[in-house]
């Protein structure tokens, strides 16, 4: 026998499982019965792709059975692909999933008592342990003799040993504890199994002991006499909900499939189920999670639509089955068409498979927009959780950009909450020829950034784009419906604000003394120092050229790793009726002329939520500057 202790993520989600999701406990059956699906659903695939396992004879079903009293037991069997020795460590002893140890390292305090966010990356197996004093899993490997057994008290460490099992699957003993032997009874099992897997493709069969009284039988003190019969019922319905006709189908089953399949304990905020028949037939039924699945912005998450063929079970793990931009949505893709033997390369290539995402994405797309068009307060709340992932498709979907425009959001310097494009082109003020946004930094900082004084003096609305992406994406679209974007962090945007008063005024205000001293000053810190037309308060201001990437732009790229581009450096825009930079124009003192300059770039870096390059200099500057 083997003593092995659990990896440290595993004993840590054991404790939270058990401590935070008590109140939830009942989902165990849930978890374990659809791991006996999946199982099933994978030796079916076997069994027509895999060599070895070529015709392979199996009856597929999933059995239940208890023991009620002092030493309560609940058994959940299956005849599915079962466990070879190594898979029984990889799959019970560890956690493979970068992305759920981070999700578990930096949960608070206050989420890890949220069984809601417990629910978003599945409790899975491990949820036994809220029911059981100790869990024995006995397992064997299709096409494979040696059976083992798994054994563990959930607190940290776990046995293996050799075993014996007539067939392939799983075997799942849990010894109750005092909290689980309430489900140690056959109504009990049976309400569970209707609430939560009755969907589940394969028959789910309970064994029980039926005692009946036969009133025409007496025993010797003149009692009806008891008989006991060993009795097995399927108590599944074992039907693919997503092939049932849209108009047999109530909100509740939408609702129980979407909870039951993706260990979430809330309702989708909405669903899709389309059926399409002619030149390719094909199935399917998407849903979109109330909350964002936990792992949806790291670069291993894992996809949740799974693939069928004709009923039968492909992979859950394809990731080309939807684009990246559309990983938060949940559900099945059954087709018609494709091959069963389809493999991965296959689907990338497959013709059918393209047309079926195509379509996919399409259906998806248009549903956002109607929620958009007719129910707002849905979509704000979908905005809230999706809003990013929909930016990345404007970059990585071409085919779809002008659908995309329509859906994606963003902040306003003069609107609460999130507006749309086309919503910002109706209020545009009336000479107005371009949509403004600015880029960089966080929503607060953006708003208060001097770039917005002139103008919110001239009645334009500017797009708040707070998220690391924006600068990005954005830069790639252009124009929407033929109006130029423009960041006003660059220095294009100023020229549309000129009208003949402020050109007249350029020639007039332009203190060319006072722009050369501090050029000369900051030499090569600034690829141009410029007198501003468009500060009305703030004394200076940092902008890009046209082409040149943001400053914060930059920033994230070094911080990615890539350093192979060459550096920009920001123009320097200053008002020359600011009294500080009126000191410059009036001093010859070049110490003090240099530290006021570096102290106005300075300033004007942090004030776009930028560091300046060598912040201890530039303390001690401005210090010199405050003595003075």
């Amino acid at each position: 026998m083997e003593h092995k202790k659990f990896k440290t993520e595993v004993s840590q989600l054991l404790q939270l499982i058990i401590h935070s999701l008590y109140s939830n406990k009942e989902i165990f059956l849930r978890e374990l019965v659809s791991n006996s699906s999946d199982a099933i659903d994978k030796l079916k695939y076997l069994s027509l792709t895999d060599e070895k396992l070529k015709d392979y004879d199996f009856d597929p079903r999933i059995d239940l059975e208890f023991v009620a009293g002092e030493n309560a037991t609940l058994t959940i069997k299956d005849n599915g692909v079962g466990m070879s020795h190594a898979e029984l460590e990889d799959n019970l002893g560890t956690i493979a999933s970068s992305g759920t140890k981070k999700f578990l390292s930096n949960l608070s305090d206050d989420q890890k008592k949220d069984s809601n966010l417990i629910g978003q990356f599945g409790v899975g197996f491990y949820s036994a342990f809220m029911v059981a004093s100790s869990v024995d899993v006995i397992s064997r490997r299709a096409g494979e003799e040696l059976a083992y057994k798994w054994t563990s008290t959930g607190e940290g460490s776990y046995t293996i040993e050799e075993a014996t099992r007539d067939e392939q699957g799983s075997t799942i003993i849990i010894h109750l504890n005092e909290e689980g032997d309430m489900y140690a009874n056959r109504w009990e099992i049976e309400q569970l199994i209707k609430k939560y897997s009755d969907y589940v493709s394969c028959p789910i069969y309970l064994s029980y002991d039926d005692e009946t009284a036969d009133k025409k039988e007496k025993d010797a003190d003149g009692n009806p006499v008891k008989h006991v019969e060993h009795k097995v019922e399927q108590i599944n319905s074992s039907t693919a909900l997503w092939r049932q006709p849209k108009s047999s189908l109530t909100d509740e089953d939408y609702n129980s499939f979407y909870k039951n399949t993706n260990s979430d304990s809330e309702d989708p905020l909405f669903y899709l189920h389309t059926k399409a028949e002619g030149a390719t037939e094909y199935t399917t039924m998407f849903f979109i999670p109330a909350k964002a699945p936990f792992d949806m912005n790291y670069a291993d998450y894992r996809p949740g639509v799974k693939l069928y063929v004709k009923r039968v079970y492909i992979t859950d793990d394809e990731k080309e089955l939807l684009p990246t931009y559309l990983r938060f949505v949940r559900g099945v893709i059954d087709s018609e068409d494709l091959p069963l033997n389809v493999s991965r390369e296959i689907l990338q290539q497959n013709r059918v498979m393209s047309n079926l995402r195509t379509a996919s994405v399409k259906k998806l797309l248009s549903e956002f927009k109607k929620i958009s068009d007719n129910n707002p307060e849905l979509y704000a709340t979908f905005i809230k959780q999706y809003n990013r992932p929909l930016k990345e498709g404007l970059y990585s979907d071409y085919a779809n950009r002008d659908d995309l425009l329509e859906l994606i959001r963003f902040k306003s310097s003069t609107q609460e909450g999130y507006v749309s494009l086309a919503s910002y082109k109706e209020r545009m003020s009336e000479g107005q020829k371009s949509i403004y946004y600015i880029t960089g930094g966080k929503e607060e900082t953006l708003k208060m950034s001097p770039l917005l004084e002139a103008y919110k003096k001239k009645g334009f609305e500017v797009l708040i784009m707070a998220e690391d992406i924006d600068d990005f994406i954005i830069g790639s679209v252009g124009t929407y419906k033929e109006l130029p974007l423009k960041a006003i962090n660059k220095s294009g945007a100023v020229d549309d604000l000129k009208d003949a008063e402020d050109k007249e005024k350029i020639e007039s205000v332009e203190d060319k003394e006072i722009v050369a001293k501090i050029k000369e000053a900051l030499k090569e810190e600034v690829k141009d120092v410029v007198a501003s037309t468009r500060l009305t308060d703030s004394p200076a201001i940092v902008v890009v050229d046209e082409n040149d990437p943001t400053v914060q732009m930059q920033m994230m790229l070094k911080q990615m790793g890539q350093t192979d581009f060459p550096e920009s450096k920001p123009i320097l825009e200053v008002n020359c009726e600011s009294d500080l930079v009126k000191k410059i124009g009036s001093s010859d003192d070049l110490e003090y002329i240099a530290d006021l300059s570096e102290v106005l770039l300075g300033q004007a870096m942090l004030a776009q939520g930028v560091m300046p390059k060598d912040p201890i200099q530039f303390t001690k500057k401005l210090n010199s500057l405050l003595a003075r």
